[in-house]
């Protein structure tokens, strides 16, 4: 074999070792990692969803919220129009957070049948929208103030 030879395979070894490494440490641990998101109907669907962390999604049942603002502790239902989930948080949830919203919450279901959850993220529009009625007003009045 010549010297060109040798190192072309060398190279060509070289890089393959190095794909081989790049791949191993970039899917060796991602399975433990992933975070899927689920519908109601999907949870209640699926045979291991017991103590598996998902990102559960859909809208905020009308009527069903029961918010403990001193312990922190809010329940809800959560709904995607066929299945229905009790979710229970640990923790306030944001400003935004109310009934009829899109939400996804990300825990567990626990065997209760409640989803536990210590995060709630809202889902909205970015379109701005100014405050109506007397909101409006007092806005008004406070954009004024600032200039």
């Amino acid at each position: 074999m010549t010297e060109a030879v040798k190192r072309r395979i060398f190279a060509v070894a070289a890089l393959v070792a190095a794909g081989a490494g790049l791949g191993y440490i970039s899917m060796g641990d991602l399975g433990e990692n992933l975070v899927y998101y689920w519908s109601p109907s999907e949870l209640r669907a699926a045979d291991n969803a017991m103590n598996a962390t998902v990102r559960l999604g859909g809208m905020v049942v009308p009527g069903s919220v029961d918010w403990d603002r001193e312990r922190a502790y809010v329940t809800f239902q959560v709904t995607d129009g066929t299945e229905t989930v009790d979710v229970a948080v640990d923790g306030n949830p944001p400003q935004m957070f109310k009934e009829g919203i899109g939400v996804v919450v990300e825990g567990q279901l626990a065997a209760s049948g409640t989803f536990e959850s210590n995060r709630v993220m809202v889902k909205h529009s970015n379109e701005y929208q100014a405050p109506e009625g007397d909101h409006a007003e007092n806005w008004k009045q406070s954009v004024a103030g600032a200039e």
